[in-house]
């Protein structure tokens, strides 16, 4: 049974290091593991080039697992990061100011347009008339 619960907030001694995460010595029989994606906000190479072996850090019980006892650990859930406290604003784009023309000169003109189809299609029958007699 451990004695840790999630949300804590321990603090430890780094006992190893691997490509993956740190090993963080909780209490003097157990030990939990910090993923790499939980060590700080943003992308980590290299995790050896950022702590080493016997730091001591502060670290979150963010997940214990229920039938092996593993706990995971975090540290970036304790760091502040740096957004500010309102929403961004959005840029406004300028107006492009066009001419008022709109679809009147259609409206003008379909009237004329319809007749000139209309007048088309009557010549069209006449003609084909013409053809039969």
């Amino acid at each position: 049974m451990t004695e840790f619960k999630i949300g804590d907030i321990v603090e430890g001694q780094i006992t190893g290091i691997q490509n993956y995460g740190v090993f963080v010595g909780l209490s003097p029989t157990e030990q939990g593991l910090v993923h790499i994606s939980e060590c700080k906000h943003g992308y980590m190479n290299e995790l050896s080039n950022q702590i080493k072996v016997g730091d001591k850090v502060k670290v979150m019980v963010i997940d214990i697992d229920e039938y092996t006892k593993k706990i995971s650990l975090s540290m970036r859930v304790l760091m502040k990061l740096n957004t500010p406290p309102y929403p961004a604003r959005t840029k406004k784009r300028a107006k492009r100011h066009l001419p008022d023309i709109g679809f009147s000169s259609v409206a003008k003109k379909l009237p004329e347009w319809i007749d000139s189809a209309l007048q088309s299609i009557e010549e069209d029958r006449f003609e084909v008339k013409q053809q039969i007699k």
